[in-house]
């Protein structure tokens, strides 16, 4: 599982875009949370225009099944994250997906640094 910081770095092609490519370019075997498609998607269209947000969008879209939306019990689960790591609610969304889909977060963002489950880039 990509975080919104992997996808951005993926699409805005920065210095880690082909670290990230390893896992994103490989979409059956990823798995793309909403609060991620919103994170992205408000980035980029505020960013980059609409254009790009509309054809990240495009690209979310073909996750189907894969596509994991916050529901009752994964918000249950991340607050609980949330106080356990000291993470914002973002981020512990994400990181609580992760956790419940035995995934691998894949990310740069240091604020996931020494968790389970993470591998920094």
């Amino acid at each position: 599982m990509v975080d919104s910081t992997g996808w951005v770095e993926y699409l805005g092609n920065g210095p880690n875009a082909a670290s990230f490519a390893a896992y994103l370019e490989r979409p059956e075997s990823v798995f793309l949370p909403t609060i991620v498609i919103y994170e992205v998607y408000k980035k980029l269209l505020r960013e980059s225009g609409d254009r790009v947000a509309q054809e990240f969008l495009s690209q979310a879209f073909e996750f189907h099944e894969r596509i994991i939306p916050l529901d009752v019990s994964l918000a249950e689960f991340a607050a609980r994250v949330s106080i356990e790591t000291k993470l914002a609610m973002a981020d512990a969304v994400i990181y609580a997906t992760a956790k419940t889909h035995s995934a691998t977060l894949i990310t740069s963002d240091t604020h996931f640094a020494g968790l389970d489950f993470v591998t920094l880039i």
